[in-house]
């Protein structure tokens, strides 16, 4: 899978799919929780170069929720991440 390929899930505990859904196509973001303790937000529009670190799921949640994103629930398929 892609998203494995890009990122070491060796070094993560889990990952979340964010969408902001007032878009069309919906504008996609991913945050991943490291082991480290640190949350990143991932862009794979822009190469999934990281646009936010956070210490903590709430700083990151909250960034996310700021710009009205808002938490995919359920599997997405490689086509649509």
């Amino acid at each position: 899978m892609l998203i494995r390929s890009i990122f070491q899930f060796d070094n993560a505990n889990f990952a979340e799919v964010w969408s902001d859904p007032l878009l069309s196509p919906p504008y996609i973001l991913l945050l991943l929780a490291e082991s480290s303790g640190n949350y990143r937000v991932y862009d794979p529009s822009e190469g999934y170069q990281v646009v936010f670190t956070g210490a903590s799921y709430e700083e990151a949640e909250n960034w996310l929720l700021e710009d009205e994103f808002e938490p995919v629930e359920g599997p997405l398929s490689p086509v649509e991440i």
